[in-house]
């Protein structure tokens, strides 16, 4: 694998990693805070950052040995919606910066791996911005979101309120793919 895109999954690995763990954690302090569904909305997409995560570290099942990495996660811990803001800033900064950069370098260096990783990552996380713009909107109104059924393709990360579609839009799974983290 080339050396560029080699790092960059490394780097996505780390940035996914830490996500996961930080919305685990978000999800508990919503939890005490009385935000029931924005709990179950965190833990429905961290589950969705392990399975990017993983699809990155996949890619890198060539390499032999440790490595450091450069992850660009934000940080912070606060109430809900200082949480929901870290959130919101952290999905943005790899819709807007950090993915199109890694597929645009895996493309013109051939890995359709790495690509493929990258690119079902960046679908997603567009997905993952717009619940946490909707869940800031309600905390910061007192309110705790109103959520059906979240749904989440367990190949690529894609995340959808109410039913599973027949086949992920990303993917192309099929409907017995996606994890259901249901209304409480």
């Amino acid at each position: 694998m080339r050396k560029i895109t080699e790092q960059n999954l490394m780097s996505a690995f780390a940035g996914e990693s830490q996500a996961h763990i930080r919305y685990s954690i978000f999800m508990e302090e919503a939890k005490k805070e009385g935000f029931p569904n924005v709990a179950r909305l965190f833990r429905a997409i961290y589950y969705a950052e392990k399975i990017h995560a993983s699809n990155h570290f996949k890619n890198l099942s060539h390499l032999d040995g440790g490595f450091m990495t450069i992850s660009m996660a934000g940080f912070g811990p606060g109430n809900t919606s200082k949480n929901l803001g870290i959130a919101i800033e952290g999905e943005t900064f790899e819709i807007e910066e950090m993915y199109p950069t890694y597929i645009n370098t895996a493309k013109f260096q051939g890995e359709t791996g790495a690509e493929k990783s990258f690119n079902y990552a960046y679908q997603a996380e567009k997905t993952h911005a717009e619940f946490f713009k909707r869940a800031k909107k309600d905390v910061d109104s007192g309110k705790d979101i109103k959520l059906g059924d979240v749904q989440v393709c367990s190949v690529c990360g894609y995340t959808v309120e109410g039913e599973a579609p027949g086949y992920c839009p990303i993917c192309g799974a099929i409907k017995n793919n996606f994890t259901n983290f249901k209304t409480e």
